[in-house]
Order: C-alpha cells, then sequence, then structure tokens
C-alpha cells in the first residue's frame, strides 16, 4: 500500500544522518544511486547489491493535507537484528527529490536546519501519527 506521505520520511533523514554534512565520505561507507544521493547500508558499511530501492517522494509541497493511513491492526512490525522495524508496505518512505549529494550543504546542513522549512505542520502530522500508531495496533 504505498501512500504518499506528507512528512519528511525517517528513511531519508536516516540516510542523510549516515551521510553526514561534510564533504568527505570515508572509502567504502557509502554508495551512490543514480540520483546521487548516498544510501549507507548496515554499520556505514554500504548499501548492499540486493537492497530495495528507496522510492522518490514528491518532496518539499507548499501545502499538505492528511495522507490516509493503513486500516487499524493492519500493519505488523519486522525483525532485523532483534530490533523491530516498520512494515514496509504501511510505511515505505521515501526520498526527497529536492536534496542530492551535491546539495547538501544548501539544504540539509544548512543554518538553522532542514525540516523545519520542509516539514508539515501539526495540524496534518499529529493526526497522521495518530492514525498511523492506530495501523500498528499501537495504544501506548
Amino acid at each position: 500500500m504505498g501512500l504518499a506521505r506528507g512528512a519528511v520520511p525517517p528513511v531519508l533523514l536516516a540516510c542523510l544522518v549516515l551521510t553526514g554534512c561534510s564533504s568527505a565520505s570515508p572509502s567504502g561507507s557509502a554508495t551512490s544511486d543514480k540520483g546521487g544521493l548516498s544510501v549507507a547500508g548496515p554499520s556505514g558499511t554500504g548499501a548492499s547489491a540486493g537492497a530495495a530501492k528507496i522510492p522518490v517522494g514528491a518532496g518539499p509541497q507548499k501545502t499538505y493535507t492528511v495522507q490516509r493511513q493503513p486500516a487499524a491492526g493492519s500493519c505488523r512490525y519486522r525483525y532485523e537484528k532483534g530490533e523491530p522495524l516498520e512494515d514496509p508496505a504501511c510505511t515505505p518512505g521515501a526520498t526527497s527529490p529536492a536534496v542530492t549529494q551535491a546539495n547538501l550543504a544548501s539544504t540539509i546542513c544548512r543554518k538553522g536546519g532542514y525540516t523545519k522549512g520542509t516539514r508539515p505542520p501539526e495540524s496534518v502530522t499529529g493526526p497522521e501519527k495518530q492514525a498511523n500508531a492506530s495501523s500498528y495496533s499501537y495504544t501506548g
């Protein structure tokens, strides 16, 4: 169920944190896809050859609306190395076409931060978070 998400996906943020805000990256720590975004694999070892490619999302929008979430109780966590991970069918994630390896300094690593200017308002993210938590039967 590849729903478009209005919020900055956690996968994108994780990739960018792993990429870092420096112009140099340790040898062998990341691989580059055709879009120029470095994607680090587990423990910074580089993406594996058979890893699924992260889809490209819509990128920052001028206005956001609350996106429909999967039905309550329909999503299941998966576990990798004992750690819970989201159901990729329910929380797919996507990269932003506005962010590339070449423009990290002016997008992600800019003074004042990245998400302040791209994150939807709480009036959108709040209801999405509640509906998504319900889809995983989370009640905490």
